[in-house]
């Protein structure tokens, strides 16, 4: 089985998509698959993600017939997942090069089903415009998460072969923490992994500029 299903919505991204497509390439764990699954992007994404797949045949890349949204997006790359673990990446983010091996040894130490690492900010060059947002030192649980937004999209992690898939719910926004506090009520905990792997970057006027907005003011 497969150590890794990446999980990316695409929609209007390529500014950045290959960018992202270099963060994953230079993964130190190199067994994993990517999913990328385009909204209907109105660019040229989709040549990009055909191009990327050509040259990578771990690149798996899938076409909505018609704009539905990111949550939607992640469940048909989800529902094709192969992997043991489910991590997700948006197409404007990118992780530090170890953050796949790091996130998966942490989890394998800990015996965990689900877990979240800490992340930083950028602003569309990459450049850290925000200090590290550390997470906390102890398992996240149902009750924590509906006081405190923690988890972030692009950190999590979840072991689909032990807890089985769990899919976001058709909203268009907030999808990705209704799916945590799914898991988190079927009783299991996200465990912390504290360290900066992660990075969200905030582009002026797009939905990613919406998304770092719900999670500085959460």
């Amino acid at each position: 089985m497969l150590k890794v299903s990446i999980i990316t919505p695409v929609y209007n991204a390529s500014r950045f998509l290959e960018e992202t497509a270099g963060c994953v390439l230079a993964q130190t764990l190199q067994d994993w698959e990517w999913i990328l699954v385009d909204d209907q992007s109105k660019d040229n994404s989709r040549e990009i993600m055909e191009r990327l797949a050509k040259k990578d045949d771990r690149i798996k890349i899938f076409f909505l017939d018609k704009n539905q949204g990111s949550g939607p997006a992640r469940n048909k790359a989800i529902q094709e997942a192969q992997g043991k673990y489910i991590a997700f990446l948006d197409s404007d983010d990118f992780w530090s090069p170890d953050k796949l091996k790091k996130h998966v040894d942490f989890m394998v130490e800990h015996n965990a089903v689900f877990s979240h690492t800490s992340y930083g900010f950028t602003n569309e060059q990459g450049e850290v415009i925000r200090e590290t947002y550390h997470v906390s030192d102890v398992p996240v649980t149902y009750s924590m998460l509906l006081k405190k937004t923690e988890i972030s999209c692009l950190t999590a992690m979840y072991d689909q072969e032990r807890i089985g898939k769990y899919f976001m719910p058709d909203l268009r926004r907030k999808q990705d923490y209704a799916l945590w506090l799914s898991i988190l009520k079927d009783g299991h905990h996200s465990i912390p992994l504290d360290e900066e792997l992660a990075m969200y970057r905030q582009v002026s006027g797009s939905a990613t500029n919406n998304k770092f907005e719900l999670i500085i003011c959460s």
